[in-house]
């Protein structure tokens, strides 16, 4: 009977971990795909590159039309998950520009502020050990309705993300965070029916923040 048991823990956590591995495989090939004839290697690449946040950012390429565009955003990511996925999804496209909206779900999966720093260091490192002169942009987390009872961690984090670009004057920070706000409340007209992702209203705020980041 104990010998059964063990036999079924060690299967079930086998399948646990075959998920975890999998978990994004899928989305990350298909987005490989996607630019794969697309993707001009002779012409200066921006990448943007985070969570869903960015992944239902449809319209990059008609805001920005002088620029090469690379989307590489994948739904519920968190920082662990770029990192991981950070050859694949940033510096494989050798960008000389780099957004990333990452810190956002950990937050909200209670992961501490310092280890989304920790995961963002390291992918900044990894882009920059391959091209040294790239420009990193950092967005900051967003608030939101559904989220608005982790303001203060989300502040805090944003805190930690602009003391790292004051490190580095390739490494800027793109503050998403007071444009949504009125005064001291969350404007609620930015988002739609989850209370969690932006309607068009939000994404032109972020319009107008990214915009000086990239022109």
């Amino acid at each position: 009977m104990l010998k059964k048991l063990v036999v079924l823990l060690l299967l079930t956590f086998n399948i646990f971990l075959l998920q975890a591995q999998n978990r994004f495989d899928n989305e990350v090939a298909n987005l490989q795909k996607k630019y794969k004839t697309t993707w001009n290697p002779n012409e200066e690449t921006t990448v943007f590159t985070g969570s869903s946040s960015i992944r239902l950012w449809k319209n990059l390429d008609s805001l920005f039309p002088n620029k090469q565009i690379i989307n590489t955003g994948f739904g519920a990511s968190l920082s662990g998950d770029l990192l991981h996925f950070s050859d694949k999804l940033i510096t494989n496209y050798n960008p000389t520009k780099v957004f990333i909206y990452e810190g956002d779900n950990d937050i909200a999966y209670e992961k501490k502020p310092k280890e989304v720093i920790k995961n963002m260091v390291e992918i900044i490192h990894k882009i920059k050990s391959k091209k040294p002169n790239t420009n990193i942009i950092l967005i900051s987390a967003k608030p939101s309705i559904s989220r608005w009872h982790f303001k203060k961690k989300y502040k805090q984090l944003n805190r930690k993300l602009h003391r790292i670009t004051k490190k580095d004057p390739l490494i800027h920070f793109a503050d998403v965070w007071k444009p949504m706000l009125n005064g001291k409340k969350l404007n609620k007209s930015l988002f739609g029916p989850d209370g969690l992702h932006m309607n068009k209203e939000g994404y032109n705020i972020w319009y107008t923040v990214i915009k000086k980041h990239l022109n």
